[in-house]
């Protein structure tokens, strides 16, 4: 067991965090500081302090990470469009890094020499919150109870906080059949019965979202306002980043928007299945495509597109700290001086539907030019003659040789 003096601890006052507070102490004998952050899971975060309080904790932090999680976590990865294997938004890799860097921030400040989470060994969090750890502090020491200790089921954390008196709010039985994870972004739902991929989720599972077919039968007409890729209004009114998250959600769970299930491959090689709520995620990406889709050159475009999957798979994989993850945001940063304009989608149902966009002042799209009626001479359309014939000139030879 290595020496460890203050360690700074990933903390919601669940089960598993109060066991592993305890844990800590019995078995590194070290000082715990608690963090606990408020990035919108929509659970009060108060309640901890007491619980790390009652527990002997000196030094608590709690902090309301909202705004900062959509303005520089969220945002910057809806202007590259990034979805993972082709549905998902990412909604719980993108919270790891501003929890690790916060994790780090602290253990700086109390004079702490360790780091410490709740994640198991068979998932991707783990990863995440270490490539994290590391790549903001390469000395840090990072404890993971899950892979060091024998407490290996439910009933044996139960077991364990009953012996040693640690205060738990829910009693045997009572806990969701889920494993769930919420943000400001998105919540999902693992284990229990969803471990079978052919069992339909039930009902009742779901929290955010209505079923799209109990939803409105009067679909609604959204306005979002655009500045460098970034959403800076709703319906005309302006709003911070985590109020434009908030108003797309409670307006995308009314029409039974945003609803996942899917079989997804986890960075330790492992299958697992999901589903997943994120209403205001799947109305940001429909709208911040079709914005796009005006103001961007083709070819920039096209590039991103090429570049996206690398990009999701980076964040997937816990490498948002990484120097070619800065690289790329970067360039898509750049990209988007001009993604600036209005996009309407309408709500109904469970879909999302673009009926509008425009940009005033950076559009490229020429009406004049797309016309089908007359153009005044602004394409001639003789011109694609030789367009096509120097197009079709490798296909031709290809063809004579295999002839």
């Amino acid at each position: 067991m290595a020496k460890v003096k203050k360690v700074v601890l990933a903390y919601s006052g669940g089960l598993d965090t109060s066991v592993i507070l305890k844990w800590l102490g019995e078995h590194y004998g070290c000082e715990v500081v608690t963090f606990t952050a408020d990035i919108g899971q929509g659970e009060e975060v108060e309640p901890a302090r007491a619980k790390a309080q009652s527990a002997g904790v000196r030094e608590i932090f709690i902090e309301d990470l909202k705004e900062e999680f959509a303005r520089d976590f969220v945002f910057p990865m809806f202007r590259a469009n990034a979805i993972y294997e082709g549905e998902y938004l990412l909604g719980t890799s993108i919270a790891r890094p501003l929890i690790a860097k916060r994790q780090i921030e602290i253990a700086r400040q109390t004079g702490a020499d360790a780091v410490a989470h709740g994640a198991t060994g068979k998932g991707n969090d783990q990863v995440r919150f270490e490539l994290g750890y590391y790549a903001l502090n390469p000395e840090i020491h990072v404890i993971a109870p899950w892979r060091e200790w024998d407490l290996t089921s439910r009933e044996k954390l139960l077991a364990y906080a009953e012996s040693h008196q640690i205060a738990v709010e829910y009693k045997r039985g009572k806990k969701s059949p889920y494993s769930m994870d919420a943000n400001l972004l998105h919540i999902s739902y693992e284990g229990g019965p969803l471990e079978d991929p052919g069992r339909e989720p039930d009902a009742d599972m779901w929290r955010w979202t209505r079923a799209p077919e109990e939803a409105s039968n009067v679909p609604q007409i959204v306005e979002l306002t655009y500045a460098r890729g970034d959403v800076t209004a709703v319906d005309g009114t302006p709003m911070t980043p985590a109020g434009v998250l908030a108003t797309l959600n409670r307006l995308g769970g009314l029409h039974g928007i945003g609803r996942l299930d899917l079989v997804e491959n986890r960075y330790v090689g492992i299958k697992s299945r999901g589903c997943y709520e994120t209403p205001g995620g799947t109305i940001l990406l429909k709208a911040h495509r079709a914005i796009e889709s005006i103001t961007l050159d083709r070819e920039v475009a096209h590039l991103k597109d090429d570049l996206m999957p690398r990009y999701a798979s980076l964040i997937y994989n816990g490498y948002w700290w990484s120097p070619e993850r800065e690289l790329l945001q970067q360039l898509i940063d750049s990209s988007q001086k001009n993604v600036n304009g209005r996009v309407r989608v309408k709500l109904f149902k469970g879909q999302v539907s673009v009926v509008g966009r425009d940009s005033s002042s950076d559009s490229l799209f020429d009406p004049h030019i797309a016309t089908f009626e007359d153009d005044g001479g602004r394409y001639n359309q003789a011109d694609a003659s030789g367009f096509i014939r120097l197009a079709a000139l490798r296909l031709r030879t290809y063809a004579r040789l295999k002839r």
